[in-house]
C-alpha cells in the first residue's frame, strides 16, 4: 500500500514541476479548492462550533480527501477564531453563523500618513494593531502578554493543522509540490493600504486628494511585504507565494497604472529574483490588465475568477500558467451533463500547450441544502481526472 501511495506522490509531483518549468505534463493537474467552511459543513459538523474545537478536522479532513479527486491536499482558507478573540480583531470577526468575515477596517488615519512613509513597521506596531485588534490598546507590557497568548494559539492552531495535512498527504498521495517550507503569501503594497490601513472608502478618496502620499506609502511598505513573501527556503519549482489582488479591478487605468502597478512588479520581480515561485489570485475581472500582467515573470500561475479564457488564453498562456475560470455558480445552478460539458469546454481551450491547472474561479464556501454543489463539483474532478491526458 505504500508503495502504490509512493507512486501517485511521484506522478503528481512530477505534474507540478513539469507545470512550474514549463514543460507539458503528463495530464493537467487538478487543483480542487474548497475552504475549511465548506468542509466542515460537507462532513456534517456545525460550524462555529468545529472551528473553536477542533478535534473534528482530522474527520473533515478525511471526508474530502476520500470524496474530491485533486492532485494537491483539497483544503486552501483556514482561519481560526481563537488568536482573534485574543487580539479583540476588528479585522476578522466571526458572524453568528460560524463565519469568519472581513469587515472595513480603518487603521491608519489620513494625518498619519507621514509617520508611516518615515518608518511603516514602528508606525503600524505602534499605532494601527492597536486599532485593529483592541486588546493590543494596553500598557506595553500587557501588550506583549497578549501577543504572545495569541501567537502561542495561532501556532498551537496551525501546527495541528499542518500534522493533520501531512497525514492526509501520506494517506492518499498528493504531490510534494508547494513545498510546505517554500511556501508563503503576501499582499500587493496598495491592497495592503486599502485592506488593512486606510480602508477602501479612504484609499479610494486618498489617490485624489494626496497621491504623491499614497505613492509614498506604497514604496515604503514594498520592503515588508516581500520580506512576507519570502518563505524560509525560497524555491522557483517547488515554492509558492500566494497573492491576492484585490483593488485593480475597481481602479481607472491610469490609476492601476500610477498606483497599483509599480509596487505590485517591483514585488514579483524581488521574489521571482530570489527564486521564488509565485501564484496570483485574480480576481474579479483583469481583462484591462492583460498586458501589464505578461511582464510578470514567465511561469507565474495566475488564478482568474473572470474574464474570456480564449483571450486570456492567446494573450498570457504562452508564457504563464492559467488556473481558474470554471465558474462555481454553474455548479449550483447546472446540471451534471452542464457541468461536464463546461469542463470539457475549458479542457479544450486552455489544455492546449500545457500551462493549465484545472480549478474554479471561487473556492465554495457554503452548502447547499440539496448538495448539489458537492456532488457537481465531483463529478467534475473525476471527468477531469479521466479526460485531461495530454
Amino acid at each position: 500500500m505504500a508503495d502504490a501511495v509512493d507512486l501517485i506522490v511521484a506522478e503528481k509531483t512530477q505534474i507540478y514541476r513539469d507545470i512550474n518549468t514549463g514543460r507539458i505534463p503528463k495530464r493537467v493537474p487538478i487543483r480542487a479548492a474548497l475552504t475549511l467552511e465548506f468542509a466542515i459543513q460537507y462532513a456534517g459538523y456545525d460550524l462555529a462550533r468545529t472551528l473553536w474545537d477542533t478535534a473534528k478536522i482530522e474527520a473533515v479532513y478525511d471526508r474530502v480527501c476520500s470524496d474530491f479527486p485533486s492532485d494537491l491536499f483539497p483544503v486552501r482558507a483556514q482561519r481560526f477564531p481563537s488568536f482573534y478573540q485574543i487580539l479583540g480583531a476588528r479585522t476578522f470577526v466571526m458572524s453568528s453563523s460560524g463565519f469568519i468575515q472581513h469587515p472595513e477596517v480603518e487603521g491608519l488615519s489620513v494625518d498619519e500618513y507621514d509617520a508611516f512613509i518615515d518608518s511603516p513597521f514602528d508606525c503600524i506596531v505602534e499605532k494601527v494593531l492597536p486599532r485593529l485588534y483592541s486588546e493590543l490598546d494596553a500598557p506595553p507590557a500587557q501588550r506583549a502578554l497578549v501577543f504572545a497568548k495569541a501567537m502561542r494559539a495561532r501556532q498551537d492552531e496551525m501546527e495541528n493543522l499542518a500534522r493533520l495535512k501531512a497525514k492526509m498527504e501520506a494517506k492518499y498521495g498528493y504531490s510534494k509540490i508547494p513545498a510546505s517550507e517554500s511556501s508563503a503569501m503576501t499582499l500587493t503594497p496598495y491592497d495592503f493600504l486599502a485592506d488593512f490601513l486606510r480602508g477602501f472608502k479612504g484609499i479610494s478618496s486618498d489617490i485624489r486628494r494626496r497621491p504623491e502620499k499614497v505613492i509614498a506609502a506604497c514604496e515604503a511598505v514594498t520592503p515588508l511585504l516581500i520580506k512576507k513573501g519570502t518563505p524560509p527556503v525560497p524555491d522557483p519549482v517547488n515554492g509558492e507565494t500566494f497573492i491576492p489582488l484585490h483593488m485593480a479591478p475597481y481602479m481607472r487605468e491610469k490609476d492601476f497604472e500610477k498606483f497599483y502597478w509599480p509596487t505590485f512588479k517591483k514585488m514579483v520581480d524581488a521574489l521571482h529574483e530570489m527564486g521564488q515561485g509565485i501564484e496570483l489570485f485574480v480576481e474579479h475581472d483583469w481583462t484591462r490588465y492583460l498586458d501589464y500582467l505578461l511582464e510578470l515573470p514567465a511561469n507565474t500561475v495566475m488564478r482568474f475568477e473572470y474574464g474570456d479564457p480564449k483571450v486570456i488564453k492567446q494573450k498570457l498562456g504562452h508564457k504563464h500558467v492559467l488556473t481558474g475560470f470554471y465558474p462555481l455558480i454553474l455548479l449550483q445552478t447546472g446540471t451534471k451533463e452542464q457541468c461536464l460539458d463546461k469542463a470539457r469546454e475549458l479542457l479544450d481551450i486552455l489544455a492546449p500547450g500545457g500551462r493549465y491547472i484545472f480549478g474554479c474561479d471561487k473556492n465554495p464556501l457554503t452548502m447547499d441544502e440539496d448538495g448539489l454543489v458537492a456532488e457537481n463539483y465531483k463529478a467534475v474532478l473525476e471527468f477531469v481526472r479521466l479526460h485531461g491526458d495530454y
